[in-house]
């Protein structure tokens, strides 16, 4: 049905940059919001960043504000998360996620979840 894999993670030095991509299969993808979590191990799973269908309307965590960019390619079906300025805090797997009606940052009204990929920051 849906699939969504992320690529992209890897081991970086503190004030590096990385950017994770999310391939999406099945459905249509200019039809769904899109977003990204992290889990850090042994705390719970927090928000990122989200974008709209149309990638004109874009939401972040002030964790990552002005350091992060989420963008989208709909004809290529992926999302991207360009990280810049990277903190050991950021350390964490990522997650993207897909809802199929409303963009928002709430982690129960996305429908279809990726395995994640693995970020380090090193200090």
């Amino acid at each position: 049905q849906v699939q969504l894999v992320e690529s992209g993670g890897g081991l970086v030095q503190a004030g590096g940059s990385l950017r994770l991509a999310c391939a999406v299969s099945g459905r249509p993808f200019s039809s769904y919001a899109m977003g990204w979590f992290r889990q850090a191990p042994g705390k719970e799973r927090e928000f990122v960043a989200a974008i709209n269908w149309s990638g004109g309307g874009t939401y972040y965590a002030d964790s990552v504000k002005g350091r992060f960019t989420i963008s989208r390619d709909n004809a290529e079906k992926t999302v991207y998360l360009q990280m810049n300025s990277l903190k050991p805090e950021d350390t964490a797997v990522y997650y993207c996620a897909a809802n199929r009606w409303t963009t928002t940052k709430r982690q129960s009204d996305y429908d279809y979840w990726g395995q994640g990929t693995q970020v380090t920051v090193s200090s």
